[in-house]
Order: C-alpha cells, then sequence, then structure tokens
C-alpha cells in the first residue's frame, strides 16, 4: 500500500473491485467485524428456512419414510460429493460423517494396516492441533507402532523403511502457515508410507488437490471455512484406488454392505462409504448440506486470490495503524507458505483480543501471546480488514 493512500478510501477501492463481493449478502452478519470464521463460520441466510422443512415436514410428518423419500439414507456420500470439487476431490472419494477426530482415528488406523507388514512407525505434526496429537498416539498403541512427533520440515528427513503412515496438517491452526502438500505427499510416498492430511483450515479457503497430488487420505471439519454449523459433521477422503483396501478400525452397521441384513459377519460396502460408521446426524447433516450451497458458481481459485489480497492488505493496514513493535507477524508473508488467516504475536494478547471484540472486531486468542484473525472470502471484504487493524490500533494505543 503506497503511503500516499489513505487506507479506508483503498478498502472502498478494493470492494468496488472485489468480484465476490456480492457472495456476502448469502450470509447473517451484523454491523461488527467478524474474522472467527476460522473457528465457526458465519450462518448462510437460506439454512433456517431448509431446516424449517427439515423439522416440520422431513421428520415431523414423513418420519422414518424420510431415511428414503427424503435422501436421508444416501445424506453422507451425496454431501461429500459436495465437498469434493472444494478439496480437489472426484465423485465417490468423499463421505460425510462423525467428528475430526473420530476421522482421524479412521484413516491413520487404516493407513497403518494397508502400510503393510515391517512398517512400525507413524510420523505426526508435532505443531498439529492437539487432537490429532491425541489420536495419534492412540493409533500408534493400537496398531503397535512408535509415533515420533516432527515438524513438517524435519518430515522427509526422517522417513524410513518403518515408517507407515505420516500425519499432516495443511494449514497450522496457530501461525496460518501453509505447508508444502505436494512436496510432502511426494517425499512420504517416496518412502513407501501413506499419508493423512488434516484439512481443517484449508477447505473452502483455498484449493487442495488431492486428487492431482495423489493423497491418500484426509479428513477436516465443516464449521470453519465451509459454514456448516456449530459441531456440524466433518468429513473423510479415500483415494479411488485406496478404497478396496481401507480396511476401517470403526466397522459400524452403516458401513456394511448390506446393513439391513443383520449378519454377524461384517462385508464392507465398497467405495469410501465404508468410511461410514452409525447412524448419521441427519439435522446437522442437511444444515450441512443446505450451507454448501453458498458455493453454487463460486470458484476456489477465486476465493485463494481474494484471501490473499485481504490478508495482504489487512498486514498492510496493521503496519500503517499501529506502532512498529508493537506486535509481530508470525503468519509467512510469502503467499505459497500463507494460509487464510493473521496470526500477530502480543504481549498482552487475551486482553487485547477481550477489547476488540468489546469493539466489534472478532478475532480470537491462543495462548499464550497470540492474536488469531481468520478471513473467510465469501463474506469479509477489505473494509472490515481496514476497521479491524484501526480498532487494533486504537486498543493497542
Amino acid at each position: 500500500m503506497s503511503d500516499r493512500t489513505e487506507p479506508a478510501l483503498r478498502a472502498k477501492e478494493l470492494d468496488a473491485a472485489d468480484a465476490l463481493a456480492g457472495l456476502r449478502d448469502r450470509f447473517v452478519l451484523d454491523e461488527g467485524v467478524y474474522l472467527d470464521g476460522n473457528s465457526l463460520g458465519a450462518l448462510p441466510a437460506h439454512v433456517p428456512d431448509r431446516m424449517r422443512d427439515v423439522l416440520a415436514r422431513q421428520w415431523g410428518e414423513l418420519r422414518i419414510r424420510s431415511w428414503d423419500e427424503s435422501g436421508w439414507w444416501t445424506a453422507p456420500e451425496r454431501i461429500g460429493d459436495r465437498i469434493a470439487p472444494l478439496i480437489g476431490a472426484g465423485p465417490g472419494h468423499v463421505v460425510v460423517g462423525d467428528s475430526t477426530s473420530v476421522n482421524v482415528y479412521k484413516a491413520l488406523v487404516a493407513a497403518v494396516r494397508m502400510a503393510g507388514e515391517g512398517r512400525d512407525e507413524i510420523l505426526v505434526d508435532a505443531t498439529t492441533f492437539p487432537t490429532d496429537g491425541y489420536i495419534a498416539n492412540s493409533a500408534a498403541r493400537m496398531t503397535g507402532c512408535e509415533l515420533r512427533a516432527l515438524a513438517p520440515a524435519e518430515i522427509p528427513a526422517a522417513l524410513g523403511p518403518r515408517t507407515a503412515a505420516v500425519l499432516l496438517n495443511h494449514v497450522d491452526y496457530r501461525t496460518g502457515r501453509l505447508h508444502d502438500l505436494p512436496a510432502l505427499t511426494a517425499a512420504v510416498h517416496d518412502a513407501g508410507a501413506l499419508v493423512v492430511w488434516d484439512l481443517c483450515h484449508s477447505a473452502g479457503a483455498l484449493p487442495v488437490g488431492l486428487d492431482a497430488h495423489g493423497v491418500d487420505l484426509a479428513v477436516g471439519c465443516t464449521y470453519k471455512y465451509l459454514n456448516g454449523g456449530p459441531g456440524s459433521p466433518a468429513y473423510l477422503y479415500v483415494r479411488g484406488d485406496l478404497q478396496d483396501r481401507f480396511d476401517s478400525p470403526l466397522p459400524g452397521w452403516n458401513s456394511h454392505a448390506e446393513p439391513f441384513g443383520m449378519n454377524p459377519e461384517y462385508t464392507p460396502v465398497p467405495g469410501a462409504r465404508r468410511g461410514r460408521v452409525g447412524t448419521p446426524d441427519i439435522l446437522s447433516m442437511l444444515a450441512l448440506e443446505a450451507a454448501l450451497e453458498v458455493w453454487d458458481g463460486v470458484s476456489v481459485d477465486a476465493v485463494r486470490a481474494k484471501s490473499l489480497a485481504l490478508t495482504d492488505f489487512f498486514l498492510d493496514c496493521v503496519t500503517a495503524y499501529t506502532e512498529p513493535g508493537r506486535v509481530e507477524c508470525v503468519t509467512p508473508l510469502r503467499h505459497e507458505e500463507r494460509g487464510s488467516q493473521v496470526a500477530l504475536r502480543c504481549a498482552d494478547a487475551g486482553d487485547v483480543m477481550k477489547r476488540l471484540i468489546d469493539r466489534g472486531v472478532v478475532g480470537d486468542f491462543r495462548h499464550p501471546d497470540v492474536l488469531r484473525f481468520g478471513f473467510t472470502p465469501l463474506y469479509v471484504g477489505f473494509a472490515d480488514a481496514e476497521r479491524a487493524a484501526r480498532v487494533l490500533g486504537e486498543v493497542l494505543a
């Protein structure tokens, strides 16, 4: 940003030129600045009416008939096919259900089982969201593997003939650092191991390219950039040529080839559907399905371009509005290393975030000293970024 350009004027110009600006009207928003969509996405405006139909007609009138007549039974794979293009996956590769934690467990244990004899080591991203580490530890104990926690940059050198599976986060939840999915996936494959990617902080914010890069397995939540609602079900991706080998550690009746045959012997259904476990959580699943309609006609590449422009602009505004040295950006400046958030280190971050929220700028605080601002390009504009930086400067002053 030029020193001669007023940030507020520049924001107005950028918003006027923004091809995605009209998408904001698809969401329920107030006069504040909401920069916490990387924790919980905003409500798409049409979802309440859709859910009234689900409750009053599908459940209230049709009741049990809705499993067939309203498509409840096929919802996990149908909604998976809605998510698939947003993460670079083909039809039949994604199934929706359970939580991210449960899907990490399924994917990691299945990866070890597919890796074969002699491979008794799991590598896990040491900077990962804690639940991934907890699940990896349990999966290692269950499969008799040794667990090693390493920074993503250390993974290629640590791979070896004992490595069965590697669990990585695409975007670091604290810093917003984007890890090199193509290169790390290739390195894991060169070592003969399988990779599981956690896409919680990238799906809906940037292109992922699971099929193109040969990713084995991936998981993610849907309540962040996909705006599925609090606790909305997660998803599991299984690469097409691995689906017949995918051996879930949770073989529930919903993934049986004949779920209503009540056979005591388990026979898995073909395809990614074998990632299903128990009865789907229909209410939240159908809310998610409705929410995904906001993506109709939206290009993920366009979302990524706006995300980078927004975060660049916000950082310029922070520089313009805050005293030098008051905050430190811990999010990489290079576009190829940045997700869709900006994390600023600040000694009194917890108190600062409380004051920001009191003034209508909602981000979040990560212990011990990080202010985290998530930029959801579907509904965040450049005026939002300018206002957030300006209020931050006033609070810090």
